[in-house]
């Protein structure tokens, strides 16, 4: 994480000034503008460190809307990747949730394997990849151990005892022997050159067959991943990316305030259900080289009618003590609840977007400490900002500021922010802001 100090390339800054102009958290450059969270920061990466060593973990960050949620989890899906981690990140929705009568936990699992990511590869779909080098690399060992020729009987005998090494490791595990049976044949495809057989072991991986038949007649295994076991075959993954030399796994889900907004209850439960089943997992030894960080609004975490606190189950794991407050949370429990950023932290990164700015497109930078220092004060000093104003809305009014005074150099910080247009928008922003928790809150 030391790419901070140094400038960012045009690549990059374009895409991460893009991004935050639209709301979006940029999936790379985040080095170079991360403020604060640093004990935040710190927690979640205690949690890698027990997951290298074979153990799992389980966390939610929880904030409000643009508050920070998905920028936290994004510099973990960084670190972690540069740790040699495999991550599998995806956002929940409508079609997409942790269980589902109609495919949409299966639907899930479809977007958490695509788009596995790994350092040399994390724009995602990545398990073909995984799957040769895999291959690959078990038979340079055996070249390296053996000092056997390439065609030599010898080295593909040492060959197959590694690959049946792996495969019984995991075989041992619930669904075990049909995926390690599966990447024998992977394996066996890929000795004879047969990238038709390659091609229908990925498909199933993928949670791509619907019917059991279709999946006899392609592989000859006589199951598929389903609604009610896709999380299972997460597990096998995080045991199998370590046996191919791997650090572990990290699977990431965001937006669960859309199981929160699910209306039929039966049917949240279930979603709830599926959540303590991953929650018990990771705390209980279940579950190895693995790691769950999953994002929520506090209204989907603690709403007893309908959040995740409507089951109990839950909310007696995730509930606070009598102790913690704002200002003094335990870091260490499963829930990490997003603190806002203070005005000097907002400012640190305020100064670090506008360095950002000017080396991207080429002018001296006009902005001195103080106007930032004023912009900042401004953005702070709305009504209700105390308790309404996200890092999401003053970020993306600076990034807004710095393209028009790069476009008309003859405006000046103190024009823009005496402005009827930005007085008037600032108002609105924070009355939004309130209307839509509440109509979040009352769905």
């Amino acid at each position: 994480m030391n790419e901070e100090n140094r400038k960012a390339p045009r690549r990059i800054a374009q895409a991460v000034l893009n991004s935050l102009k639209g709301g979006v958290v940029p999936r790379i450059g985040l080095p170079y503008i991360t403020v604060g969270r640093k004990n935040e920061i710190e927690a979640l990466l205690r949690d890698v460190d027990v997951i290298a060593e074979g153990g799992a973990a389980f966390r939610f960050i929880v904030g409000r809307y643009g508050s920070g949620k998905s920028f936290l989890m994004q510099t973990i899906r960084n670190y972690v990747m540069e740790r040699g981690f495999i991550v599998a990140d995806a956002d929940l929705s409508p079609e997409r949730r942790l269980h589902g009568t109609h495919g949409q936990g299966l639907a899930a699992y479809r977007e958490l394997i695509g788009n596995l990511s790994t350092k040399t590869k994390p724009e995602g779909g990545a398990l073909t990849l995984l799957l040769d080098r895999w291959i690959s690399g078990v038979r340079s060992e055996a070249v390296a151990e053996s000092g056997a020729a390439p065609d030599s009987p010898e080295l593909t005998e040492l060959v197959d005892r590694k690959i049946y090494a792996v495969t019984a490791s995991v075989s041992e595990m619930v669904h075990g022997f049909e995926f390690a049976r599966l990447l024998s044949t992977y394996y066996r495809a890929c000795v004879d050159g047969d990238d038709e057989t390659k091609a229908k072991v990925v498909r199933w991986f993928r949670g791509e067959y619907a019917l059991k038949s279709e999946a006899k007649e392609a592989l000859g295994v006589n199951v598929i991943i389903t609604d009610d076991d896709w999380y299972d075959y997460l597990k096998l993954f995080a045991v199998f990316f370590r046996l191919a030399g791997y650090t572990g796994m990290m699977i990431m889900l965001d937006e669960l305030v859309n199981i929160y907004k699910i209306p039929n209850s039966i049917t949240r439960q279930y979603n709830y259900e599926k959540m303590l089943t991953m929650y018990n997992d990771a705390l209980q030894g279940r579950a190895k080289y693995l790691g769950v960080i999953m994002c929520a609004t506090p209204q989907a975490l603690e709403d007893r009618r309908r959040g995740i606190y409507s089951y109990e189950a839950l909310r007696s794991r995730l509930a606070e003590g009598r102790f913690s407050r704002p200002g003094a949370r335990d870091l260490l429990a499963p829930v990490i609840r997003l603190e806002a950023l203070t005005a000097e932290e907002m400012l640190i990164l305020c100064e670090k977007l506008a360095v950002m700015h000017a080396e991207l497109y080429g002018y001296a930078r006009r902005l001195t400490t103080d106007e930032l220092a004023v912009f900042v004060r401004t953005e702070f000093e709305r009504i209700g900002a105390d308790t309404n104003i996200t890092p999401r809305e003053v970020i993306r009014d600076f990034i807004e500021l710095l393209d028009l005074m790069y476009q008309d150099p003859s405006m000046s910080v103190s024009e823009l922010l005496a402005s009827d247009g930005f007085t008037y928008a600032a108002s609105e922003a924070v009355s939004d802001l309130a209307r839509d928790e509440y109509a979040e809150f009352t769905v």
